[in-house]
């Protein structure tokens, strides 16, 4: 892997990688080409847990025999703890050499409490002691926002999820600070604590997309695969100026723009495996300070003049926090994770109660 583009972003640039993954089989390979920490939410959960599907079937009934009166669903959120302490265990190495910034392992507190910013802070706080180097995902939902203050301030290192806009960056980055400040009043210590706050790029072109399709406009598709960067680079200037300690993270890969467009700040981008090794055979050479490259003016007028949508993710005031959870995307991504905690609980009730006419 010695041409590995990672491998040369790491060794060059201040930007680190992570693997949108927590399957160890993946993280193994990917510590070959210089990952230092990874991500995990609902969806990607459930996938590693049927990629072993023999092995986790196994693990589920060895845990219902000696935990007999769980339900379905507690049995599988004991399975996503498991799996999670699992992968936390391969980058403890990064988490000691990182001092904690790094070499974390995000686990995404349940979605069904994201209108209850008190059972997220609780639960993130629970979640946070099942390895040292646990990072916990809160979803930027409108009723969620206190929970990122509160969970910060019980020592919690803070994965944002769910964030599309520059708007909810900015919120995460001052709930946070609020948060580091109080514990650091309180002389409580705050050196080895990560946050970061994710903007689901890919999750930001795909929305502007459809809301094209929606509106009738008509405009250069490849102008909209520059969405996710257009907002990413915003928020990243924001931050710097404001000296916020939260990175950014950038997730959810469309297009090799989501990593090459992005290098050069205090920053983490984080691609499936997949993209990983997609990018790893390319043999890119990126700019090494493309985060300090503007969008430019002919991409980005057009999006800003013809699709409201965008102008709500890449404005830094285009949303209310009373708004997050009705933008488009905020709702779309919620959907998708509400499914995959449903689908995680029918996994373990097949495994259980198989169906006998099958």
């Amino acid at each position: 892997m010695s041409d590995s583009p990672f491998l040369y972003m790491k060794q060059n640039s201040p930007t680190v990688l992570w693997n949108d993954s927590a399957d160890p089989r993946e993280l193994k390979d990917a510590l070959t080409w210089g990952i230092v920490g990874a991500t995990c939410n609902p969806v990607i959960a459930l996938a590693a847990l049927k990629a072993d599907k023999e092995l986790w079937s196994s693990r589920i009934k060895e845990y219902s025999q000696s935990h007999p009166t769980e339900t379905d669903d507690q049995i599988g959120w004991a399975m996503v703890k498991e799996l999670s302490c699992n992968a936390a265990k391969l980058l403890e190495a990064e988490f000691e050499k990182y001092n904690g910034k790094n070499g974390r392992l995000s686990i995404q507190t349940d979605p069904r409490n994201f209108r209850n910013p008190n059972v997220l802070a609780a639960q993130a706080e629970e979640f946070s002691t099942l390895a040292k180097n646990i990072i916990v995902k809160i979803p930027v939902t409108s009723e969620a926002m206190p929970a990122f203050e509160e969970a910060t301030y019980r020592g919690v290192s803070i994965n944002a999820t769910v964030s599309f806009s520059v708007a909810q960056a900015i919120a995460v980055g001052e709930a946070i600070e609020r948060g580091l400040k109080r514990r650091e009043a309180e002389g409580l210590d705050t050196s080895q604590m990560g946050p970061v706050c994710t903007i689901m790029v890919g999750r930001v072109d795909d929305w502007v997309k459809v809301s094209a399709e929606k509106s009738q406009v008509t405009i250069d598709p490849g102008v909209m695969e520059w969405a996710g960067v257009a907002v990413f680079k915003n928020a990243y200037q924001i931050y710097k100026a404001r000296g916020f300690r939260t990175r950014l993270l950038s997730a959810a890969f469309r297009n090799h723009m989501h990593w090459s467009e992005i290098i050069g700040g205090d920053s983490v981008i984080s691609p499936p495996y997949s993209w990983q090794v997609r990018i790893n055979q390319s043999g890119l050479k990126p700019n090494l300070e493309s985060i300090e490259v503007p969008v430019a003016d002919r991409i980005l007028e057009p999006m800003l003049e013809h699709l409201p949508e965008f102008r709500k993710m890449y404005n830094a005031d285009g949303l209310k926090v009373e708004e997050f959870s009705t933008l488009g995307a905020t709702m779309r991504t919620l959907r998708g994770f509400l499914q995959s905690v449903n689908e995680l609980e029918t996994f373990v009730r097949d495994t259980l109660v198989p169906n006998p006419d099958k």
